[in-house]
This record gives structure tokens, C-alpha cells and sequence, in this order.
């Protein structure tokens, strides 16, 4: 479809868009978009505007300075339920921007005394002392729920074991190296550069706690849908595409790859880029392997489909730790955040296979996930912080 196929009903309202980005790796499919001729082709140009930090981030994206935005999945739910510093506001996750592609990775310190697997770690942090501190990137994001889950998986408490501070992706190295941090949870190219400047190791992939796991969304307010639904609708329908070269051929990883080590976009070295994103690992431990979870960005949609159970799940996560007082209404919430129907529509004008709103997974502690008791999954762990005590210990350090 060419901008002058657009019938004249669908063409968008707001043809410029601007659109924010983190320097990551799995921002891929919105950079392709923007500047490979995918935008162009539905009536669009974006704007490209990498942020800082995710609560910069955030912050455009309330402001209306950004249209949309390359978006944590727990954030866009922290700020529909006015969580983790921002006011209460409706939004809508648009479409999946990819599956798996974080790691956990331990200091060079941890590594030298031995630490390197999850029993280790336990033994560590539970000898008392000083606590470990765990970086991860924002409070409500993805890698916050990894590295609790992971940790609580090992039997280590995340709000009582150890401590936890948040720091943009990009600084997580520097950090690494003025010893501010023990370990952290990041997204790539940073966990492989930190292997390969022997900054330590990685102890675990993101995809090794939950294979197939949702993680980046593309993301904006509701109002941007209710007030630009044909634009929403076209950006969905370049990203996807965008999504879909990217995953047809290794030819196409390793141009995307290169792409995104330009200084503009995730400016970091092609070496720890491309080699994880297209799903070769090594561990900083002797380990290398082929993963079978890597970073995908469409498998035949089955990574774009705003999942219902994908949101809930963060949701059960949160009341889980103790950022929700209360249960919600998991479903309800859901059904108003996912944009389900805009998903599919845009889906249907690409003949892209559009998979049930729920899905079903097994996590690495052998819970299974399927969105049909969110409350009970809640309480279903040994380990968590519904108790009020850990709540309160939880809100003082944020």
C-alpha cells in the first residue's frame, strides 16, 4: 500500500509523529520503521528522538512532547495505575515491539570471589553484612519484575535481601565500573558489552525465566488513539511490517545490527550488538550457546499481539511486591489498555495472523501463567510482599 492507496477515510489525521526511544537493542523495529521507507509507505514520517531515561521518557510522553513512544511494558501499566511517580493516566499499548533479549549480569568483584550461579548468590546475600545492590531501570519497568522474580525464584527476598536502585540503561556500565552496583538487569547491547570488556558475567538471560516473555511495547496515552486513531493505526501497520523484515532473514538482523550501532540510535559497538541479537551468547563464564528464545520481533505476529494475559501479568507483579495496595479488576484494565481492536485491524490489512488474546506460559519455577486467576497467581509465591510491613519497607525506598 503506497500513501496514495490510503482511502481517504484512512488516512492519518496527524501525518509527523514524533517518537521517543531508549538506546537499546529492541528499539529495532521503530528505527527500521522510521528511516527504511516502512513509515513512508503508510502516510507517515517519525520523528525519532532518543530520551535519557525512561521517566524522561514517560514524562513526554504525558506531555504530548511524543506522540508514541518505545516503551517499557510495566511502564504504560505503572501509569495507568499511577504508579511509580506519575499521576494516574489512561493509555494504550498499541502492539508488541519484541520478545525476550534482557540478562542479569554480576559484577567483575562477585565473579573473581566465585559468585556465579544462583545458589552462590543466595549464600551470599544471605550471610549479612552489607547488602548486594541490584541495578535496574525503572521502577514499574520489565527488568525490575525480572530480576524480583529471578531472585525470589533463587530464594532471594528482591525488597529484603538485597537493595535496589534504578539507573537509565546506557549508565549501567559506568556504574558497573565505579562499583556502585553488584549486578544488574538490562536490556542489550549493555549486558554483552559488559562480557566483553570483562565487566563480569552474565548469571541469567531474561528468556531463561520466561521463554517467549513479552517485554518492549510500542506505547502512548489514550488520547492519542481517541484523537489520531488513523494515525495510530498506520504507525502500527509501519512498525509491523518493520517487525516482520527484520525477523525474515539473518541478512536482514545483521544490516538491522548494523544500523543500530550508529551513534544516533544505540551507539555502541556492532560486537555487542549483533551477536545476541541474532542469538549468540557467551556468559563471560567460559559458556557459549545458540539460544533458543532469542530476540524476535515479529514470528509471524506472534510477538506483536498486544497479549491480554501479557498485561495482567505485570499487574499480578506489582501486587505481588507491593506496589498495588488492592487487587484491580486485572481483565477489565486489561481489555481498556491493550488496543486490541485498532492490533487487529492493522494486522488484517497486512495479512498478519492475529493469535487468541490469551496465552499460556511456564516460568523457569515451574509456575504456569494464563491469565485466568491473576489474584490467586498473586499470592501463589513463597516469596513476595503482600504482607503491610513489606509494602511499607518497599515505598520507602522508592
Amino acid at each position: 500500500m503506497s500513501e496514495h492507496d490510503i482511502s481517504r477515510s484512512e488516512v492519518p489525521e496527524k501525518r509527523v509523529l514524533n517518537i521517543g526511544f531508549m538506546a537499546l537493542t529492541d528499539a529495532a523495529s521503530v528505527i527500521v520503521a522510521a528511516t527504511q521507507g516502512f513509515a513512508e509507505k503508510h502516510g507517515l514520517t517519525l520523528n525519532l528522538q532518543r530520551q535519557a531515561s525512561w521517566a524522561t521518557l514517560r514524562d513526554k510522553l504525558l506531555s504530548g512532547e511524543l506522540d508514541a513512544a518505545h516503551s517499557l511494558y510495566g511502564m504504560i501499566y505503572g501509569v495507568q495505575l499511577g504508579l511509580g511517580g506519575a499521576p494516574a493516566t489512561d493509555m494504550a499499548i498499541l502492539m508488541g515491539l519484541n520478545h525476550n533479549g534482557q540478562s542479569i549480569n554480576l559484577s567483575p568483584a562477585l565473579q573473581a570471589a566465585g559468585v556465579c550461579s544462583g545458589d552462590a548468590l543466595a549464600s551470599r546475600a544471605h550471610q549479612g553484612g552489607a547488602k548486594l545492590t541490584f541495578a535496574q531501570t525503572f521502577p514499574t519497568g520489565t527488568h525490575a519484575m525480572w530480576l524480583y522474580y529471578w531472585l525470589a525464584s533463587q530464594g532471594i527476598h528482591p525488597l529484603a535481601d538485597v537493595d535496589s536502585v534504578v539507573v537509565p540503561p546506557p549508565q549501567m556500565l559506568a556504574h558497573l565500573k565505579a562499583q556502585r552496583i553488584d549486578g544488574f538487569c538490562v536490556g542489550e547491547p549493555w549486558s554483552a558489552q559488559a562480557v566483553d570488556e570483562q565487566m563480569g558475567c552474565t548469571l541469567a538471560t531474561s528468556q531463561s525465566i520466561w521463554p517467549d516473555h513479552p517485554e518492549k511495547v510500542l506505547g502512548c496515552t489514550r488520547s492519542f488513539v481517541e484523537q489520531h486513531p488513523n494515525s495510530a493505526r498506520a504507525l502500527v501497520m509501519a512498525v509491523l511490517e518493520a517487525s516482520r523484515f527484520i525477523d525474515e532473514n539473518e541478512e536482514n538482523k545483521r544490516s538491522t545490527a548494523q544500523l543500530l550501532s550508529g551513534s544516533d540510535y544505540v551507539d555502541a559497538p556492532l560486537s555487542a550488538i549483533q551477536p545476541r541479537f541474532l542469538g549468540q551468547y557467551q556468559d563471560g563464564l567460559g559458556h557459549a550457546w545458540l539460544d533458543p528464545h532469542p530476540l524476535r520481533f515479529h514470528a509471524d505476529g506472534r510477538v506483536n499481539m498486544p497479549y491480554l494475559s501479557d498485561g495482567i501479568w505485570f499487574m499480578t507483579q506489582f501486587r505481588r511486591w507491593g506496589l498495588l495496595r488492592d487487587d484491580p479488576d486485572y481483565l477489565a484494565l486489561a481489555r481498556q489498555v491493550q488496543q486490541l481492536e485498532l492490533y487487529r485491524q492493522a494486522a488484517a490489512a497486512l495479512d498478519i495472523q492475529v493469535p487468541d488474546e490469551m496465552r499460556s506460559s511456564r516460568l523457569l519455577d515451574g509456575k504456569t501463567w494464563d491469565g485466568s486467576d491473576p489474584a490467586g497467581y498473586a499470592r501463589s509465591f513463597a516469596l513476595n510482599a503482600l504482607a503491610e510491613s513489606a509494602v511499607a519497607a518497599l515505598e520507602e525506598s522508592h
